[in-house]
């Protein structure tokens, strides 16, 4: 039984959906999905159902683009927190494990290990220090960038984003202290580290990609693996020997049209044997 890994699966986009349709069973394996799976709850719907009869277990963290809603849209749609909330019922109906979740002691190749799947947004201090965090999202704006979550990702019931990022980070931090003493795979759809922020296409989308609070969590609470996603940039990169996987499928251009979905689920556990 391993643990395996897959974020941004963004299946909005027809090469996607069928992508994700196409994915091989692996029914003696769990499958970690860090965000991002779709812009509704029509996209996750189908995730969730395409993939739970294929996996023994799924793990679900939202990124940013679960939580888009048009502005435009009627009061009715669940926005912010609730649409949140909605989404871990919606997991729940089909017994996949949220944020919200106890969290399961891993007991399979590799284990015992804690799973800890996070919901801890962003907050715009990944920037250069001398970038003053009020004026993170101007900085990025000189060199065009800007983010869709300004347009689509509403904070309500918090006054702004970073609001709810920081109650997410306060409500995690204190779960993680009252955790066991053992080892930790820790699971966010954004980087926990401001270093591991690579985008050499677009550097300055850098605000929009966590918080400088959880800088250390790798180190203060154990982890022996660190999974995230958002960058649509995978790599395997170990810092204070704790390695941190960026497991992202992307964007249909991002990705060779020839290679299937299989091979960008990545094994989290048992450390998988290096490559030459």
């Amino acid at each position: 039984m391993k643990l395996l890994a897959i974020s941004d699966l963004h299946v909005g986009f027809p090469d996607n959906r069928a992508a994700v349709a196409s994915l091989g069973a692996r029914p003696d394996d769990w499958l970690i999905l860090g965000g991002d799976l779709g812009e509704t709850f029509e996209h996750v719907r189908f995730v969730l159902d395409t993939l739970a009869p294929r996996f023994r277990k799924l793990v679900w963290v939202p990124g940013n683009h679960e939580l888009y809603v048009d502005p435009h849209a009627p009061p009715s749609e669940p926005r912010g927190a609730a649409r949140y909330t909605r989404y871990v019922e919606l997991c729940r109906e089909r017994g996949v494990l949220t944020p919200e979740d106890p969290y399961p002691v891993w007991e399979g190749e590799g284990g015992p290990h804690l799973l800890v799947p996070m919901f801890l947004l962003y907050d715009y201090t990944f920037r250069p220090d001398h970038v003053p965090v009020h004026e993170a999202v101007d900085w990025a704006a000189e060199q065009g960038i800007a983010a869709a979550d300004e347009f689509f990702l509403d904070p309500a019931p918090f006054p702004s984003r970073p609001a709810w990022c920081h109650a997410r980070v306060a409500e995690t931090e204190a779960r993680l202290r009252a955790a066991p003493a053992m080892p930790k795979v820790l699971i966010n759809h954004f980087p926990l580290r401001q270093d591991l922020v690579f985008l050499p296409r677009v550097p300055r989308f850098s605000p929009w990609c966590g918080t400088r609070k959880t800088t250390d969590w790798h180190v203060r609470f154990d982890a022996r693996v660190v999974v995230q996603g958002h960058l649509h940039v995978r790599r395997t990169v170990h810092v204070d020997g704790v390695r941190f996987e960026e497991v992202s499928f992307g964007y249909p251009r991002e990705r060779r049209s020839d290679r299937l979905i299989d091979t960008y689920v990545k094994q989290i556990l048992p450390t998988p044997e290096p490559t030459l």
